[in-house]
């Protein structure tokens, strides 16, 4: 929604598997009088299947199933297990996205794509498969590699 609230000219259209975060999304677009250029959708990436975009964003479950129990109780007890849950070696919702992007994101589209710490090598690896260009890795406060920017070629 913040690109949004930025951008004035863009429309969007978000989608949570959950529910609630669903919810959460439309009173936030209506707080901050976005309901005009944004839809929110119950769905996963799979059976979304509406139209060519521009650029996608995503930050999807990415943390190794197996790493859960390891994770800082201010994170465990904050986020739903299925925001957090990537499967067994933590791609399993990236695959997913970066398959389901490489046909709705128009050529020359953007994807971006939240990431763990030590999994630019492989998702760069997926993306190039998929027809995309690696642009950027983005780096956060504790200089890890947390996004990675790219391009529909």
């Amino acid at each position: 929604m913040s690109i949004l609230k930025e951008k004035k000219f863009f429309k969007g259209i978000g989608i949570d598997v959950s529910k609630k975060c669903v919810e959460i999304a439309r009173i936030n677009a209506a707080e901050l009088g976005l309901l005009n250029r944004v839809k929110i959708i119950k769905s996963d990436i799979d059976n979304f299947v509406y139209g060519k975009y521009d650029l996608i964003i995503s930050n999807p479950p990415y943390i190794n199933k197996l790493d859960l129990n390891c994770l800082e109780a201010d994170i465990i007890n904050f986020e739903p297990k299925v925001a957090l849950d990537g499967g067994l070696d933590g791609l399993s919702v990236v695959r997913r996205v970066i398959d389901k992007s490489s046909r709705l994101i128009k050529k020359n589209g953007k994807l971006i794509l939240e990431i763990a710490f030590d999994q630019k090598e492989k998702v760069n690896y997926l993306l190039i498969k998929k027809g995309f260009y690696i642009n950027k890795i983005i780096k956060d406060y504790a200089n890890n590699n947390r996004c990675i920017i790219s391009t529909k070629i």
